[in-house]
């Protein structure tokens, strides 16, 4: 694990970024209550989660988890025309935690937190491929070199999501606001090609492509969980 982070599939330490945000309060923080047409048009995801989809949300990232104790998922990008409807813009492969999917996220229990949560900072080893969001590019974020030589490039590229972090900074900040027994560093990052310690991992391809895509001014967010989860 990287120190104070999630591992494969988990954070970092240190690091700098944008200026700070205002804080969340809970895992899942309470964004605007949406209109009815931002809760249309997102199959699989079910009256509980469609209602923490803020309403000046443009953009969705929904990861379909195939079961409760499953690694294996599938993100799909969503995108709010003007007329309200939400429109599917790509389809990826993606893990998840190596447990599953949980809605009580402790440090260290290898599942992914279910739930919406912002997307709002990215860095990694690699140069910024062209981002919008704030870009912090670090050799911290590399891979220690005594995990297996699958997982070193797993944060060339990441976008932190906001689970228990401080918004506006750098994804290796290590601020925990509800403290360090409910994990954290839990970002999107290089797959692996197998399950993680708490993040979602896609092919370099697809982040490259989220990079370039998420817009801070369309709100972007991670609506995340096991089918059964997202559909409640």
């Amino acid at each position: 694990m990287l120190p104070g982070g999630g591992g494969a599939g988990g954070g970092g330490t240190g690091g700098g970024g944008a200026g700070p945000r205002p804080a969340p309060s809970a895992a899942e923080p309470s964004p605007p209550r949406p209109s009815p047409r931002a809760q249309e048009g997102i199959p699989g995801v079910g009256e509980r989660l469609r209602e923490r989809i803020p309403g000046d949300s443009r953009q969705v990232l929904a990861v379909y988890g195939e079961g409760a104790g499953s690694a294996r998922s599938t993100a799909v990008l969503f995108t709010r025309a003007d007329d309200g409807t939400w429109r599917r813009a790509r389809t990826m492969d993606a893990h998840n935690g190596k447990r599953g999917w949980t809605t009580d996220h402790h440090e260290g229990d290898r599942r992914s937190p279910v739930g919406v949560f912002t997307l709002s900072d990215a860095g990694g080893v690699l140069p910024d491929p062209g981002t919008r969001l704030p870009y912090t590019r670090s050799d911290a974020f590399t891979a220690p070199r005594h995990w297996a030589k699958s997982h070193w490039h797993d944060f060339d590229l990441v976008v932190a999501i906001d689970y228990n972090r401080v918004r506006g900074a750098s994804p290796l900040d290590p601020t925990r606001p509800l403290g360090q027994d409910k994990g954290g560093g839990i970002w999107l990052h290089l797959d692996h090609g197998s399950g993680t310690s708490g993040c979602v991992s896609l092919s370099k391809a697809s982040m490259e492509y989220l990079l370039r895509t998420l817009d801070p001014e369309a709100n972007p967010v991670v609506v995340m969980g096991d089918r059964e989860h997202l559909g409640a």
